[in-house]
């Protein structure tokens, strides 16, 4: 287990692979350890790496720093402290949120930003994910798989508190505006049968700038990556791989990605 002192408390980060950096960022439920299968397929080409954020797994529980400001200073200071400088960002659920707010903030640092199942709006949110204990959200949102099982396992490690209150920040910020106004390639994934978090509006959609590209994939809850993972990495590979600067509609997309958003 790696582990580094931030802002005088401990962080957990896991590390694979040499090339360009690629972060990825956990959800609500859960930890950096759903991440491994991803992290070794990005490792054959990229160095990943994946934290624990304030309040899940192995990091450090303080309330203080809960919200999603706090969640990026968290990313912006792992960032400086690794040497890390312009850099992929891969979030989940509540990683979605925190990598898109870096990008708002800071967008000359990222190279491209892939955002799963992450809200817009508060209302987007099931009210179920904002009251039910961690370990509970394990058995509403995955597959009762072994695999699913140990992906998971951390769940209860979590601070309900880094939940909710990561959640303030969908009820006052414009964050799908200011991420269309960041013109840093944006790629948008969802499931269709996720329970947890409804995904863009089809007025969001109809807005997306060039920069922007949406793709819902069917048969997948909230996790594709646990879900689908063939086909997940499969897209997050064809990402990765994609000329900088480059919008992800410039996708040469396989059969599976080509879905019409209705």
């Amino acid at each position: 287990m790696s582990v580094i002192l931030l802002d005088e408390a401990l962080v957990h980060y896991e590390v694979l692979g040499r090339g360009r950096p690629v972060i990825f960022l956990h959800g609500w439920v859960g930890s950096w350890r759903y991440w491994i299968p991803s992290m070794q397929v990005a490792s054959t080409a990229f160095r990943a790496y994946a934290l624990d954020l304030w309040g899940f797994g192995d990091t450090a529980h303080h309330p203080s720093r809960y919200t999603v400001e706090q969640q990026v200073r968290l990313l912006n200071r792992f960032l400086d402290k690794m040497g890390i400088g312009k850099v992929a960002l891969i979030g989940h659920g509540l990683g979605g949120m925190v990598a898109l707010n870096y990008t708002v903030s800071q967008p000359e640092r990222v190279d491209r930003v892939m955002a799963v199942s992450c809200p817009f709006a508060f209302d987007a949110v099931s009210e179920r994910l904002r009251t039910t204990s961690p370990a509970d959200l394990v058995g509403w949102l995955a597959s009762r798989t072994p695999e699913a099982a140990t992906a998971l396992s951390d769940a209860p490690k979590a601070d309900p508190q880094a939940i909710t209150m990561s959640l303030v920040a969908l009820q006052r910020n414009d964050l799908f505006g200011k991420v269309r106004q960041a013109r840093v390639p944006c790629l948008l994934v969802h499931g269709q049968e996720d329970p947890a978090v409804a995904p863009p509006s089809s007025s969001d959609l109809s807005r997306l700038s060039y920069h922007m590209h949406f793709i819902p994939l069917e048969g997948c809850g909230h996790f594709p990556m646990i879900d689908e993972p063939s086909r997940f990495h499969r897209l997050l590979t064809d990402f990765l791989a994609l000329d900088s600067g480059l919008s992800p509609r410039e996708l040469q997309l396989k059969e599976e990605w080509k879905r019409r958003v209705r």
